[in-house]
């Protein structure tokens, strides 16, 4: 009997008979030949049905079957240079096939389709090559984040979804009923990540944060998932030091282990492969000579205008990627203006307008990838900050007590798994990296 065999270890049975369990991606016939285009979920390979070998009754019901049917094939596997594929190279001599549904008149064939269209038909989608590789570039990613974090000494902490009060601004919320009482969905979890370290040291949590943003642009999601460290005893140059090393091993790893995907996607690997520690850092104070620097060299008044900015401001995308494009590695940005940041962050020394914050901005025009900052680490600056935005202190008073009792410099941040996947495989949108994306205008499927 044929062993069973995933599509992704077809090397290692050249010359046996195995069988594989799938689904028929598309098929084309000459003559006494049919070619197969099969996938399984973990690859992609080529069965080949010549006439006289299978019979003219098994012939023609393969010629009969509809984008994916399922299927149970078995055959030889054989090398073949030519053969399309992932991993390619390699295709099966059809022996026999069992149906188990012939599909016909799927919606999503290989013609183009508009967005929305795909968007409806998402659950399906999800089948085709490129948004299949970009699962598994998102899955491999993931493992990689918990892998360098576990191996740093890391504890992963489940912090809550449902919260009382805001940690990023009331203005994002989702608000929702809590039995007799007012809650939100988290925005973060690194409030409560704060009080973990305080037990353990190095903490993260990771999972789904919610963002109640009125934003149609293609780097927004009104859910998606944040990795959160938090570490005690970290200044702000720690935390950068760390970062750095951090990205550096999600990409290089992702690289290493899904080239292929990437290929498929047509990333440019040369881009991914410089991205190596360290990083240039550069404060705001820079970033804004720099970006006041292309508005005045470009002759497009369109890009003129998109990038006027104060000191005092907040980047926009515009500015985030004129700047990136000065570097072919991620930038760090730090030292943001107080004002555009959470009231939690340590007050730059002697200038209390500027706090101890940094952003991390992928290059390519892909913008902030991480948001991080040393904590306050004072009772009193923390509940002045507190009043200063107008927030009510009882819900914090938790928050507080951190600062009371064994206080410590500690800095943290957290990193949008979609929009590092959207970078790495080098995506235009923010929607193709969920699998079931939710927007401002879309909760379906």
């Amino acid at each position: 009997m044929a062993p069973q065999i995933s599509i992704e270890n077809i090397a290692d049975y050249v010359g046996q008979n195995v069988t594989i369990k799938g689904w028929l991606y598309n098929s084309t016939h000459k003559g006494k030949l049919m070619f197969l285009r099969l996938r399984d979920g973990s690859g992609m390979t080529q069965g080949v049905a010549f006439r006289p070998d299978v019979g003219d009754e098994l012939f023609e019901t393969l010629k009969g079957l509809g984008q994916e049917s399922s299927l149970i094939v078995t055959g030889l596997v054989k090398e073949n240079n030519r053969a399309p594929g992932l991993p390619s190279g390699y295709e099966i001599g059809v022996e026999a096939v069992e149906v188990l549904q012939n599909v016909s008149d799927y919606p999503i064939t290989p013609k183009e389709h508009g967005v929305e269209f795909l968007m409806d038909n998402r659950h399906l989608w999800l089948r085709s090559s490129q948004q299949w590789a970009i699962m598994r570039v998102r899955t491999t990613i993931k493992r990689a984040i918990i892998d360098f974090l576990d191996n740093e000494g890391f504890l992963n902490i489940d912090t809550p979804i449902i919260t009382p009060a805001a940690a990023e601004g009331t203005s994002t919320l989702f608000e929702l009923g809590y039995f007799d009482e007012k809650a939100y969905l988290a925005q973060t979890g690194q409030l409560y990540n704060e009080a973990n370290i305080m037990a353990f040291g190095k903490v993260y949590c990771f999972g789904p944060t919610f963002r109640a943003e009125k934003s149609k642009t293609r780097r927004h999601l009104a859910e998606f998932w944040m990795v959160e460290p938090e570490m005690a005893y970290f200044d702000l140059d720690d935390l950068m030091g760390f970062e750095e090393r951090f990205i550096e091993y999600i990409v290089q790893t992702t690289l290493a282990k899904r080239r292929a995907e990437l290929e498929l996607l047509e990333r440019d690997l040369t881009a991914l492969e410089k991205i190596k520690a360290p990083f240039p850092r550069i404060s705001y104070d820079e970033a804004i000579a720099r970006i006041a620097a292309i508005r005045e060299a470009t002759d497009d008044p369109e890009l003129k205008e998109q990038l006027a900015i104060e000191w005092g401001d907040d980047f926009g995308s515009p500015h985030e990627t004129e700047l990136t494009k000065q570097f072919d590695r991620p930038v760090f940005v730090y030292g943001y203006p107080t004002q555009v940041k959470a009231f939690y962050m340590e007050p730059w020394p002697g200038r209390p307008e500027v706090c101890k914050s940094v952003d991390l901005l992928a290059p390519e025009g892909y913008g902030e990838i991480i948001g991080g900052s040393e904590r306050m680490s004072d009772p009193d600056l923390l509940i002045a900050a507190i009043e200063k935005h107008q927030l009510p202190q009882a819900p914090y008073q938790w928050y507080i007590d951190l600062r009371r009792f064994g206080s410590v410099p500690h800095s943290g941040f957290g990193l949008g798994l979609e929009r590092t996947v959207a970078w790495i495989c080098g995506i235009d949108h923010i929607r193709q990296t969920s699998p079931f994306p939710r927007t401002l205008n879309r909760m379906n499927p």
